[in-house]
């Protein structure tokens, strides 16, 4: 059994399309399988990760957690992710699975192709890449710029691309998966979802599994034990960066489109004034991702905050902990000229109570 490849999940999707609920769904529901999480973010506040330990499954515990947050992993694939899998590997007791969380912005094929690494490749298998899709945001338009426009800017200046960086990254999301979910389903009707459908399997050539979930909820065993080895096929999953410059130049990927920032404020007095200001916010700011913890007043548990578009969740997830500073702290991810101060500024002012 030492000498078997270790199977492991990869699981990408755009920011805030749910990747993480569907992990917690996973864990619950894992059959006592030892698993062992790699959680990436894009921004320096490990927001993620720090959910996922605090749901409390025995078959993974804060040990088997390991955060990288020095960059897109699809960047750090040799100082970070590489190094992070052969401590995994190496441990006494190794984990029956491995499921790593990519950041929202991430692109999965050079991940993949990392599982080639010859002292990798021997241990481990790439047992399939799932992507969480927010079928609610396709709905709304959030992938679908207005080609016309689009086009009319690209006559007038040929620096521009015709497609815009949510746009690639969501294909190259979708052309590396094995599976696709299209999460939030219960946000839509039947025709709407069905669109949804249409649209997603009309924007890739390979035709991978697709499957509806409503807050992640997917069994593990759809999850798990897909057997692909994906790193065999990663020539057919070709991102727009590898096809841009195919046979030419290498290029680093980078995310100069994108920008994240921390914003510390205060108690928050009242989070449902709170939370219905941040969408007011994130809307004037065009915020594609807002998410943290909060402090309240009079609660003994810390309070989460997850924001996509206008909708805003929040919940209590676990008990302060001894020792541990209360305090409110968000992670805001937008496009790169997004008006940092005056996000810091707006957030502060919604935070305000009364």
């Amino acid at each position: 059994m030492q000498q078997q490849k270790i199977p492991a999940t990869v699981i990408t999707g755009f920011l805030g399309a749910g990747k993480t609920t569907l992990i917690q769904n996973l864990l619950a529901g894992a059959n006592g399988r030892k698993i062992a999480l790699i959680v990436n973010e894009f921004g320096d506040l490990g927001v993620d990760g720090e959910v996922l330990k605090g749901c409390g499954a025995d078959n993974c515990t804060e040990d088997d957690i390991v955060e990288l947050t020095n960059g897109c992993i699809c960047c750090t694939v040799a100082d970070d992710f590489i190094p992070t899998m052969e401590k995994l590997l190496d441990r006494d007791q190794r984990p029956d699975h491995i499921v790593i969380e990519t950041s929202g912005l991430a692109l999965p094929q050079p991940l993949v192709a990392a599982f080639n690494w010859p002292d990798i490749k021997t241990r481990i298998t790439v047992d399939g890449v799932i992507t969480v899709v927010d079928s609610a945001a396709v709905a709304a338009g959030r992938f679908a710029e207005d080609h016309d426009r689009l086009e009319a800017q690209r006559r007038a200046d040929d620096a521009l691309d015709h497609e815009s960086p949510l746009e690639e990254l969501f294909e190259d999301q979708l052309t590396a998966a094995d599976l696709i979910v299209l999460n939030k389903a219960d946000l839509l009707d039947g025709p709407g979802l069905d669109a949804v459908r249409a649209h997603v399997e009309g924007r890739i050539r390979r035709r991978p599994s697709v499957v509806t979930a409503r807050k992640g909820e997917v069994p593990a065993t759809v999850l798990l034990g897909l057997g692909i080895g994906t790193e065999d096929d990663i020539g057919n999953r070709k991102s727009h960066h590898e096809l841009h410059h195919e046979g030419g130049e290498d290029h680093d990927h980078d995310h100069d489109d994108f920008e994240s920032l921390v914003v510390e404020i205060g108690p928050i007095v009242n989070p449902a004034l709170f939370a219905e200001r941040l969408a007011a916010v994130i809307i004037r700011h065009d915020i594609l991702r807002l998410k943290g913890f909060a402090d309240v007043p009079g609660k003994s548990m810390r309070l989460v905050l997850q924001a996509v578009g206008m909708r805003v969740d929040r919940y209590f997830d676990r008990p302060w902990i001894a020792g541990e500073t209360r305090g409110t702290r968000l992670v805001v991810i937008g496009l790169h000229d997004i008006d940092r101060d005056a996000v810091v500024a707006d957030i502060e002012k919604a935070a305000r109570p009364g």
